[in-house]
């Protein structure tokens, strides 16, 4: 087959703005977890590098009496699949990012999404804490390594973190920050405090 005019046909790379850094040495997948509405496709979009993936479909009928909208009615959109992005932490360290969709019924995409993943965020709503519980309670189960970022809502109720790391039974050595989803800079110190917790397991389990 002659592939000298794939351009024609709509076959074409990567654009040149999402090429991977001739300098990238290492690379390390990170999953986005969290309830539904939480913020997990904004803050994929927010600090990626490149053109996020999103698979992102408007909501329905099939999921009225099935999806727990309580405290998201405004929301029009969920994801279905996965969110995919990209940040360079350094010269030679890159994150990929994943997002996993919030509806329970769609965690079975769980399993291929965490395979090869070496730790997660999992991303808080404080007006629907109870959203998180079964979220944190599958990451203990796995084994996971994760942070929890709580994501400032205009609406949201501010709590101290020491409350809500009472509220979400965390272990004291489970970093528990705030950010705003919708700030680059926010998310990219969170995925760092992430890397720092990754840095002090891994230091720790080789004493």
């Amino acid at each position: 087959m002659d592939l000298k005019g794939s351009d024609a046909i709509g076959v074409r790379g990567p654009r040149s703005e999402d090429a991977l850094p001739e300098s990238a040495a290492a690379a390390v997948k990170i999953v986005i977890v969290g309830g539904f509405g939480v913020g997990k496709t904004t803050l994929v979009g927010s600090v990626s590098e490149i053109r996020p993936l999103s698979t992102e479909e408007t909501m329905t009928q099939a999921g009225v009496g099935v999806d727990d909208i309580v405290g998201v009615e405004r929301k029009t959109a969920t994801t279905v699949a996965m969110d995919f992005g990209r940040i360079s932490i350094n010269d030679e360290l890159v994150l990929y990012l994943f997002g996993t969709p919030g509806q329970q019924r769609f965690w079975f995409l769980w399993n291929g999404l965490f395979e090869g993943a070496l730790g997660a965020v999992v991303l808080v709503d404080t007006r629907r804490l109870e959203v998180s519980f079964d979220v944190i309670g599958r990451l203990e189960e796995r084994g996971t390594p994760f942070v929890v970022a709580v994501n400032s809502f205009p609406e949201s109720p501010e709590h101290p973190l020491d409350e809500l790391r009472s509220a979400l039974d965390l272990p004291d050595h489970v970093p528990l920050v705030e950010c705003d989803a919708r700030s680059r800079s926010s998310v990219r110190d969170v995925l760092m405090t992430l890397m720092r917790h990754l840095h002090s397991l891994a230091a720790a389990s080789a004493l």
